[in-house]
């Protein structure tokens, strides 16, 4: 079975709602409904963090990154951490945690390899997304980084596939592929109950459009995914696609100079957002 056949028989059933998420991220999920309830307050929202041990150390790590941080005084606690970065940022770190957690824990060294880069990539963009959307292109920061983290969520999902499919690890692509992994990002990102004016703009990212200059969350998290200096290991064939020159001007500054500028906001972010 090559690529393309492993592809189709995952997306057929993906096309009729049958994805099933491992039995890890069903906790997370969990998690994330009772974060999501309108009721709830800062306290029960520290309880809900420090069920998840990786999600209490990557709450307060975000909490201590330069990009939220108020004071030369390391933050220890949750309850402290949760106050600091508000219940809007718990809730993008548990998908991020969700999105990590989709692809299983595979014993296969093959497949660890490329989940730890496909994770480092994901990260890269997230925390250069916000960046961007702080300084250049100025939609909701927060929302850029929620997006850049649930950005290639499908890819992490085929992942977890790729032991019942081995060729989903063939590094060669064919004809027809493209569109079956955009339907499984579509599903997947259903599955995720993600917001529709992120999913609008994930469908932008996700055919390969770059805009220069960016202006709107699709641009900036396609321009981040382009910046990243960790590549997808997934990455599709962008063969006819012209991609533009990523260097432009903002008011007086150049993209490089602000990415320059911005280097240590986004490593701190990034670190955080390391699983």
């Amino acid at each position: 079975m090559n690529r393309l056949e492993a592809l189709q028989k995952i997306a057929a059933p993906a096309q009729s709602g049958g994805i099933v998420f491992p039995s890890s991220v069903a906790i997370t999920l969990k998690i994330r409904k009772l974060l999501n309830d309108p009721d709830g307050h800062l306290a029960a929202t520290t309880d809900l963090v420090t069920i998840e041990p990786l999600l209490s150390a990557r709450v307060v790590a975000m909490a201590n990154s330069v990009a939220y941080r108020r004071s030369d005084t390391d933050i220890t606690d949750v309850a402290t951490a949760v106050a600091r970065i508000g219940l809007g940022s718990v809730q993008t770190i548990v998908h991020a945690l969700i999105v990590r957690q989709l692809a299983g824990a595979p014993k296969d060294p093959r497949i660890q390899k490329l989940l730890s880069q496909l994770w480092e990539h994901t990260a890269h963009v997230a925390s250069l997304a916000r960046m961007l959307a702080r300084r250049v292109t100025h939609v909701d920061a927060e929302t850029a980084l929620f997006t850049g983290l649930v950005h290639d969520a499908g890819s992490f999902y085929l992942l977890s596939r790729a032991a019942e499919f081995p060729a989903l690890l063939d590094p060669e692509r064919a004809q027809g592929e493209e569109e079956l992994e955009i339907e499984v990002h579509r599903r997947v990102a259903q599955m995720l109950d993600l917001p529709r004016t992120v999913v609008e703009a994930l469908e932008v990212v996700w055919q390969g459009y770059v805009a220069s200059p960016p202006v709107t969350l699709a641009d900036t998290v396609a321009l981040a995914k382009e910046l990243a200096p960790v590549a997808t290991p997934m990455s599709r064939l962008t063969s006819g696609k012209e991609i533009p020159s990523i260097e432009f001007t903002i008011g007086d500054e150049q993209l490089t100079e602000i990415l320059e500028a911005a280097a240590e906001e986004v490593d701190s972010v990034t670190r955080a957002l390391t699983f």
